[in-house]
């Protein structure tokens, strides 16, 4: 099995290379894998202690930075690698400070992976979540660097609880610890014969708290808002925007202020939106300063603003719960005590689940569904009151998860 993972790993490698010619995402997946090593030259030298934090995407990046913020807290000595696999969260990170290198994962090869793993010589590597690379991992273990996982969610659907899952279930012995984030991961993990686990939760429950630390205020917020209810609708796409269109074309809500941030900052697609809406529109990029307070609806036509929009929220949609494995973060809104409605798929994210089943998000699978969970919340204070709850103290009673990982770095880096 491991000859036919190899052969398919550089099948992949030429492939990927002839895609990147007419894929603009496979493109910067291949060119940036070209700068991993000249990154790590110019600011990683062999006498370096360095921890080496591996993530696949943004996602994964959230879930890792309190684990890296605390280890620079702690050990300002060491040295923090983070690798990315995806472009979607290397091109947006690449140049965050919290890290000395940020650079892409080669592919897993055997020969880039003893490569890589050479040039940085971590004192621990940290995967976050999902990531499950064999030919890393196995030379880790060959070279007895100790491993974690962390923040990970196991389902029996994986191939590692499969007949044919021995291949991938191997690769789970490089790591020295999981950190997972239920009781049914550990059990999980226990019926393979894995009882090196501990559940620490998830570690952005630890990363979204932070955010009511901070100062959140926008005055373009304010502005807008005024003492009027708000509706956040957070990393929206077509089809929730079409929901959401209609929805405010039609309501008779009175005081009601909405305002959607698409998770695509596409020209043509945020004109689109804007003409869709029939009420008084105004884009983020227009505002340079006028007043803004007699406008309905409020298009965000940029990045980097959503979680502080999210605290003006009343209740927040957000995007991505209408295809597999697309729902978008839905603790930024939740840690601030609010509704939340998300398209109909949800599973996988483990949070989401959680607050489907308690209540606090609903979901919604067409216009009528959207239509009454929104009015519902709208018009029903003891409704509305009882689903923000939730939503507030699900996320004060899952924090914690980065002070149980960090204890044990610390009993790894002190031996």
């Amino acid at each position: 099995m491991h000859l036919l993972y190899n052969f398919v790993v550089h099948i992949a490698a030429i492939l990927v290379k002839i895609i990147a010619n007419f894929n603009p995402k496979i493109k910067l997946f291949v060119k940036g894998r070209k700068d991993t090593y000249n990154t790590l030259n110019n600011n990683i030298n062999t006498t370096d202690k360095v921890i080496w934090v591996h993530t696949a995407s943004l996602g994964e990046y959230e879930q890792g930075l309190p684990i890296i913020e605390k280890t620079k807290e702690e050990y300002p000595t060491y040295k923090i690698v983070v690798t990315f696999f995806s472009p979607s969260g290397y091109e947006v990170k690449k140049n965050d400070k919290i890290a000395d290198a940020i650079v892409y994962l080669p592919l897993d090869t055997l020969t880039n992976a003893k490569k890589f793993i050479n040039a940085v010589n971590p004192k621990i590597a940290i995967f976050v979540k999902y990531e499950i690379w064999p030919n890393h991992l196995k030379v880790l273990k060959e070279k007895q660097i100790p491993t974690l996982l962390v923040s990970a969610y196991f389902k029996k659907e994986q191939s590692f609880f499969k007949w044919y899952g021995g291949f991938m279930r191997k690769s789970l012995t490089a790591f020295t610890h999981f950190f997972v984030q239920d009781s049914n991961s550990k059990k999980l993990l226990k019926s393979i014969g894995y009882n090196n686990c501990t559940v620490s939760g998830d570690t952005r429950f630890d990363r979204v708290s932070k955010i009511l630390e901070q100062d959140n205020t926008l005055d373009f917020m304010s502005s807008f808002v005024q003492n009027k209810t708000c509706v956040v609708a957070g990393s929206t796409w077509p089809n929730g925007q079409l929901f959401l269109s209609t929805y405010i074309n039609n309501t008779t809500v009175e005081n009601v202020k909405f305002v959607i941030a698409p998770h695509n900052i596409i020209h043509s697609q945020i004109q689109e939106l804007k003409n869709s809406i029939q009420k008084k529109v105004v884009l983020f990029s227009e505002i340079n300063g006028r007043d803004i307070s007699g406008f309905d609806v409020l298009i965000i036509d940029t990045i980097g603003i959503l979680t502080k929009i999210y605290s003006y929220a009343n209740i927040a949609y957000v995007g991505g719960g209408f295809t597999k494995g697309g729902l978008h973060n839905t603790l930024e809104p939740a840690v601030f005590g609010v509704p939340i409605i998300i398209g109909p798929i949800y599973k996988g994210f483990k949070e989401a689940e959680d607050l489907v089943e308690l209540k606090g998000i609903l979901t919604t699978a067409n216009q009528n569904q959207f239509t009454s969970n929104l009015n519902q919340l709208l018009t029903n204070k003891e409704h509305y009151n009882t689903t923000a709850e939730i939503n507030k103290t699900y996320v004060a009673q899952n924090i914690g998860a980065t002070n149980k990982i960090a204890t044990y770095i610390h009993q790894l880096l002190v031996k």
